[in-house]
């Protein structure tokens, strides 16, 4: 049986008003009263309406709407997931994507957010860098939503994350409930929300184990495979290694597997980001991972919808054993 989805006319007769207030307060008209926008609004959350931002903006004789998404590196496997599912999740409200990589460069970041706006694209999904945003504010006319990292410099912004706290609490767990003690962290830039959650659930987890947190393990700055196996095998050559790693994104864990290759020692590994073919290697990759479909859907939910006030939305994220994880301490 088809559900018949909700209408405009629906959120008018929910909320005591006319259907022409209901969409003055959906395309952000002045003049309305804010106790009637939150009438309207209330009514809009209650009933679950969403509308056609495609037909809408051809209706007002705007193109058909274009998504900008902007991110770090689309080479990077993370990064080309969340574009393929962003595109998904925009195809449903037959909305176009657009894209550009920013390659760890803030500067970049802003000139292709100011291009895109420049050429009539308002509509913006941004994984930001550590860079402040507050210059964002010069663009009243742009709509965004961060994905993945919360933006430094905006108090108010629409942010879909993960629940990077608990990813890193869980991985870190599970090593510690194997026996190990001496757990390195190989992380990126600290800078980053997303990568400082994750080792805050890192350092939580040994604290609570009764676990010594020795700074001298933690590794910043790790953006590329080769930089995080030099760092490993620097590590593992030390008096008192680690037994075993957090790696806080994929290119870390990667790095890892390119450095055991060469060295007698096994230490248990734990990766958040899966990736291809971690489930063939031997031991296969032990990750933090969760829905990247989730994280798109949500972005271009909240993209294509209106609110008064800023919203999180917390995406859950599970740990999966492959083997790399469950190694014992030597």
């Amino acid at each position: 049986m088809t559900v018949r989805k909700p209408t405009m006319a629906d959120v008018a007769r929910h909320a005591g008003v006319s259907l022409k207030t209901v969409s003055r307060v959906v395309n952000q008209e002045p003049h309305v009263s804010a106790s009637v926008q939150q009438r309207v609004h209330a009514a809009i959350s209650a009933l679950g309406f969403r509308r056609n931002e495609a037909a809408s903006r051809l209706a007002r004789g705007a193109t058909m709407l274009t998504i900008g998404l902007i991110m770090e590196n689309i080479s990077n496997e993370f990064y080309s997931r969340l574009a393929a599912a962003v595109e998904a999740a925009a195809g449903e409200h037959e909305a176009l994507v657009v894209f550009g990589s920013y390659e760890e460069r803030p500067e970049r970041e802003r000139m292709l957010v100011e291009s895109m706006y420049g050429r009539g694209v308002d509509s913006l999904i941004i994984v930001p860098s550590a860079a402040d945003h507050g210059w964002l504010a010069e663009h009243p006319g742009l709509t965004t939503v961060f994905v993945d990292r919360v933006p430094a410099g905006l108090d108010r912004a629409d942010v879909v994350a993960l629940d990077d706290v608990r990813g890193g609490l869980v991985a870190t767990e599970h090593l510690l409930a194997r026996g190990h003690r001496r757990i390195a962290l190989i992380s990126d830039d600290d800078g980053l929300s997303s990568v400082h959650d994750r080792a805050d659930g890192y350092r939580a987890a040994l604290r609570a184990a009764g676990a010594a947190v020795d700074e001298s393990l933690v590794v910043r700055g790790v953006f590329d495979p080769w930089r995080a196996g030099h760092e490993v095998a620097r590590l593992l050559s030390r008096p008192d290694p680690p037994t075993a790693f957090f790696a806080t994104n994929n290119r870390a864990a990667i790095g890892i597997l390119q450095a055991l290759r060469e060295r007698p020692e096994r230490p248990a590994y734990v990766g958040f980001d899966d990736f291809a073919l971690a489930d063939v290697f031997n031991p296969g990759v032990t990750v933090v991972r969760y829905d990247v479909r989730r994280l798109a859907r949500s972005a271009v939910d909240l993209l294509l919808s209106s609110s008064p006030e800023p919203r999180r939305v917390r995406v859950p994220v599970e740990l999966v054993a492959r083997g790399s994880g469950e190694l014992p301490p030597p």
